[in-house]
């Protein structure tokens, strides 16, 4: 049994040297020549380096194909960009100013009116029944008037000849002096019920576009209690909007000269019209640190309509000779605004400021006039990388198909290689 246990530890440990000595072998027959191994190799005379140790030994990696512009120096109009609202320059709700009953209706909702067009005709029979007794105490009052004349006449004549006392004269004069006053409210009156009768004759006071009847003949209305047509202005018309409170200072200095060009251009190439700014508020809003104002506009057409939504476009400043680069080309880092500018094959990180924007284009500090920028293919640039520029007007993808058939017909040398193979 000792026997038995001797034999099968020695098969153990023959295996166990064995085994270890065969796959050393295979392991250093497999295993890659260490660098040194590569390095004495390629200074051999006669070998060709590996690939890997020639890029190894390469001082940067292949240039990054990228399109450029030139910074050109020119005046750039710094036009303010925003959505204004139409608005018209006057509104007018029409209301009854007395109690009184719709005769007659001289025009219908949405028609043009001019001012002093007839809008409508209310029931005016009492107010001219006013009117006419009026003008009767007017006449009454004539008479009395004309009689205290002649008390007073005769009153002088008597004090003449001595026979009433300078008192009966004074009295005559007190009566025709209170007859005088009564025909100035006699006056007042007629007046006032010619202004009442007025008022069942309602006239546009502006012209511009009706709106919506709220009555018909016959319907009884209050004085100053509800609308019963609004009149709205079309022409001229503003509109509104808000400019930022760093243009505040050149959109005043603008009013000064007859109001800065306006442009408003109507959603779905409904048009685009010229105005002036014309009115600019008095206060900042804090809570979005914009100044309201607005721009009056000429619409004998009527193609801008109260409430409607316009893109306003105007020049608020003028950038005399600024250095212009596409605004492509900046890059927003967390340092603030770079550019990769191009010098001797290489790309350049250089720190800009953008003083304005416009276009598509960009006036810049901190670049030079002709200097190139790079516009295409930035994403893949690092500072000091080498860059190769591409024609701008090459097509990604152009060449493509010409050097694939062409490496598509060249056989390659392992094909050849194999045929001459004997």
């Amino acid at each position: 049994m000792n026997y038995s246990y001797f034999s099968l530890a020695l098969c153990t440990a023959v295996a166990a040297l064995v085994l270890p000595g065969c796959s050393d072998k295979k392991t250093a027959d497999t295993v890659a020549p260490s660098p040194a191994a590569s390095t004495a190799l390629a200074a051999a005379p006669g070998a060709s380096a590996p690939a890997s140790a020639v890029s190894a030994a390469a001082p940067a990696g292949p240039p990054v194909s990228v399109t450029t512009a030139k910074a050109e120096a020119r005046d750039m109009a710094v036009n303010l960009r925003t959505t204004g609202t139409v608005f018209p320059l006057a509104s007018v709700d029409i209301k009854a100013q007395t109690n009184a009953v719709v005769t007659k209706m001289h025009i219908n909702g949405g028609q043009f009116v001019r001012t002093g067009d007839p809008l409508f005709t209310l029931d005016g029979r009492a107010e001219e029944a006013t009117l006419a007794k009026a003008r009767a105490q007017l006449a009454k009052d004539q008479a009395a008037l004309a009689d205290t004349q002649r008390q007073l006449k005769r009153a002088q004549e008597l004090l003449a000849q001595n026979f009433v006392a300078k008192s009966a004269v004074d009295t005559a004069q007190a009566a025709v002096d209170s007859a005088a006053a009564t025909l100035l409210s006699d006056q007042a009156a007629i007046d006032a019920a010619r202004v009442a009768l007025s008022y069942t004759q309602i006239t546009s006071p502006l012209s511009g576009r009706a709106g919506a009847l709220s009555v018909s003949i016959g319907t009884a209305l209050q004085a100053n209690v509800s609308p019963i047509v609004t009149i709205t202005q079309l022409d001229p018309i503003a509109v509104t909007f808000n400019l930022p409170q760093r243009n505040l200072a050149q959109a005043i200095a603008a009013l000064k000269d007859g109001g800065a060009k306006v442009t408003a251009t109507l959603a779905d190439g409904g048009g685009s019209f010229q105005g002036r700014l014309y009115f600019v508020d008095n206060a900042v809003d804090p809570a979005s640190g914009t100044v309201r104002a607005r721009a009056k506009f000429d619409n004998k057409d009527g193609r801008l309509w109260p409430g409607a939504f316009v893109e306003i476009s105007q020049t608020i400043n003028t950038l005399k000779d600024a250095v212009i680069v596409p605004q492509a080309a900046l890059i927003q880092s967390a340092r603030g605004t770079i550019v990769y500018v191009v010098e001797e094959g290489k790309a350049l990180l250089r720190p800009v400021k953008q003083v304005a924007g416009q276009s598509g284009e960009a006036a810049i500090t901190g670049v030079a006039e002709g200097e190139s920028v790079v516009v295409d293919g930035k994403q893949n640039l690092r500072p000091g990388a080498l860059v190769v520029e591409r024609p701008k007007e090459a097509k990604s993808g152009a060449s493509a198909p010409a050097a694939g058939s062409s490496a598509a017909a060249a056989p390659t040398p392992a094909a050849t290689s194999s045929r001459s193979a004997p």
